[in-house]
């Protein structure tokens, strides 16, 4: 049966309602989600509470631990550090308690899966995962077949086969029964492709797709606008990047 798993919403309500309604109509009823529910976006509450209802496991970003206080904004951009400061006094109480619940890393037997933001080795740290090298290094520090993580908003699927040689696909691909994969299903809420369309993953028994789907950006910087959030993160919904 086939799932979807999404990342990096960042507070777009638009775009994540969007993608729920594609994969409902796609008749898929298990998603995933890898982290950062808010930050940059003008609606969170919306957002955690569509995650919630829709969600089999949820996982913490980087910025949402930072809206929680859990990690240092020290390395964020100006225009995050303004995202995150602005968040976090407009969050509602009860949300702030279930991004609390979001896990840093999760397993699901079922799926042979790691669900994680960042990267499987040392989740904590929100190390980016850009390069053969760094894939190699991460294979390493999981053994189930599949590992989805988020964080660049770029999405790609790296696959490990028997012969030890990592291979990069951007597409769809045939899934390989002795290989192994990590995947990034891309950004919901902000990519950075430069495809400003939102973007997730399809897993199925036989599959891999990455999912491009066009979603209101106008309603979304309107609302932004409204917040008086910053012109950047504004104007980046246009270009996707």
């Amino acid at each position: 049966m086939a799932y979807a798993v999404i990342s990096d919403v960042h507070s777009n309500f638009h775009a994540l309602d969007t993608v729920l309604k594609d994969i409902s109509s796609r008749h898929i009823e298990e998603i995933y989600f890898v982290g950062d529910a808010v930050g940059y976006g003008p609606q969170p509450d919306l957002c955690i509470d569509l995650l919630k209802a829709n969600c089999e496991i949820l996982i913490a970003g980087n910025h949402d631990w930072a809206v929680l206080g859990y990690t240092s904004i020290e390395y964020f951009n100006i225009h995050a550090v303004e995202a995150v400061l602005w968040s976090r006094n407009v969050i509602t109480e009860e949300h702030i308690q279930d991004l609390e619940k979001f896990n840093l890393l999760k397993s699901s037997e079922k799926r042979n899966a790691l669900f994680v933001h960042a990267t499987p080795k040392d989740p904590e740290n929100w190390d980016y995962l850009f390069s053969v090298k760094d894939a190699e290094i991460n294979f390493e520090n999981f053994h189930q077949k599949f590992c989805f993580i988020g964080h660049s908003h770029t999405p790609v699927i790296i696959e490990l086969p028997q012969s030890g040689e990592v291979l990069v696909h951007r597409a769809k691909i045939e899934i390989n029964g002795t290989s192994r994969y990590i995947i990034n299903d891309g950004s919901v809420g902000q990519p950075r492709d430069g495809d400003p369309r939102a973007s997730y993953a399809i897993v199925d028994d036989s599959s891999i797709e990455i999912v491009r789907i066009q979603y209101d950006i106008a309603k979304t910087q309107r609302e932004m606008e409204a917040a008086k959030l910053p012109f950047r993160l504004i104007e980046r919904l246009t270009y996707g990047y």
